[in-house]
């Protein structure tokens, strides 16, 4: 396999997890009268979330598969 192959097959699963991620049912599990430091418990997961699926999308467009030069 190619290295852009690679990534773009990890691209695509982490599409499908950001669909999961920010789809519905899932968003409503965080819809609670809560706080985490200071804000509302769906805001801080809202934002968390998308930080962390930035962070992904850079760690796999910048990664080296193993066994492909």
């Amino acid at each position: 396999m190619t290295r852009d192959s690679i990534i773009n097959k990890r691209l695509i699963g982490l599409s499908l997890m950001g669909y999961l991620l920010f789809n519905f049912p899932l968003v409503s599990l965080f819809n609670l009268p809560e706080f985490v430091l200071g804000f509302p418990l769906l805001y801080a997961y809202l934002f968390g979330a998308w930080a962390a699926y930035i962070v992904l999308i850079v760690l796999i467009i910048h990664s080296r598969p193993r066994g492909v030069s």
